[in-house]
């Protein structure tokens, strides 16, 4: 990243990642995480954290999260370049393919790429779990809580919503 303009490494560490982004832009929070905190040092893992919790949080797409990078590395100049760069070349490139899919054939061949591509993203949707999970469960509550939270999560009808301000508490009372 050129260091005297931050704005440039964002839309090139950005730009490139969307394009690989396959299931959107929670499935590449794993990889977001590598350049974020490892590679670049924009943030730490406690600030990714809590950037995704907001982007979860807030209502509109995943993608916050990429606005949030952008924001904590340069501002507002840094928001809309990131969102630009993660949403920008994805979209032209789904435009096209959707257009080359939709052509009237007999060809197989669009089926077995999107069967193909679910199991990818469930398997990028988990990674992200385990790296935000790696990031934040530094205490045995706070271990307890993720894993409590997965089950009733995966087996209630309870909005997570309700789950979200719960954790909040706990966090905000000091327990994990």
């Amino acid at each position: 990243m050129n260091a005297e303009n931050p704005i440039w490494g964002l839309i090139s560490t950005f730009g490139l990642m969307s394009l690989f982004a396959v299931g959107g832009a929670a499935a590449a929070v794993p990889e977001m995480h590598r350049i974020a905190v490892d590679v670049h040092h924009w943030m730490t893992d406690k600030q990714f954290a809590d950037a995704y919790a907001i982007a979860q949080l807030s209502p509109g797409p995943n993608v916050l999260i990429v606005t949030l990078i952008g924001y904590a590395v340069a501002g507002i100049p840094g928001a809309l370049a990131a969102t630009l760069a993660m949403c920008l070349p994805t979209a032209l490139l789904a435009y096209y393919v959707s257009r080359l899919l939709n052509r009237p054939n007999q060809s197989r061949w669009p089926g077995l790429i999107q069967a193909a591509l679910v199991p990818l993203s469930i398997g990028l949707m988990a990674a992200s779990a385990l790296i935000l999970a790696e990031s934040t469960d530094r205490t045995l509550a706070a271990l307890i809580l993720t894993a409590t939270v997965a089950v009733v999560a995966s087996v209630s009808r309870i909005n997570p919503l309700w789950i979200l301000l719960v954790g909040g508490l706990l966090g905000f009372a000091g327990i994990v």
